[in-house]
């Protein structure tokens, strides 16, 4: 069965599976400035401060407008990230902003030292990079940038699964 749902489903569904034992085959976008692979990370800069909410907010809102863009040019650590609207996904696909560049595998969960969440993600390329062939993918680049899943129907939460009994 496939089905396009919602961004708040389909991470609700990352996570159950996750948190379930379930690997995640995932196909996303890695062609941004924010994918850092031989970094070991890939995040979606903010390029103001409108765009930022959440738990870490706190740490960059006494950026001047100019620190924020310069650090938004040279993405090379934690940085202030944009919060994703299932409206800017929708947006960015239709306009082949986001596109199936490339498939891997979410293994597991992470939290940077603010409590942010990553996802633990086994790429493909070798063990290149900081982690040796894995790499970080912060909570907004999954949900701006994932293209599509594929899980075991057992990691899908009930809730989830229920709607899809008709397909």
């Amino acid at each position: 069965t496939s089905a396009n749902v919602p961004i708040d489903e389909l991470m609700a569904i990352i996570d159950n599976a996750l948190e379930n034992g379930y690997a995640v085959n995932w196909s996303a976008d890695v062609s941004e400035k924010g994918f850092r692979y031989n970094d070991g990370f890939a995040i979606i800069p903010a390029e103001s401060l409108d765009e930022v909410a959440g738990s870490d907010m706190a740490h960059w809102t006494g950026l001047t407008k100019e620190q924020l863009a310069k650090m938004s040019q040279k993405v090379t650590g934690p940085m202030p990230e944009k919060t994703i609207t299932q409206e800017m996904r929708q947006k960015a696909f239709d306009n082949y902003e986001t596109t199936d560049d490339h498939g891997m595998v979410i293994v597991g969960i992470a939290r940077d030292q603010w409590g942010n969440k990553f996802y633990k993600v086994k790429n493909s390329w070798g063990e290149r990079g900081k982690y040796k062939g894995f790499f970080y993918a912060s909570e907004p680049y999954v949900r701006y940038k994932t293209m599509n899943i594929m899980v075991n129907r057992a990691a899908v939460p009930q809730a989830i699964a229920d709607k899809f009994s008709n397909l």
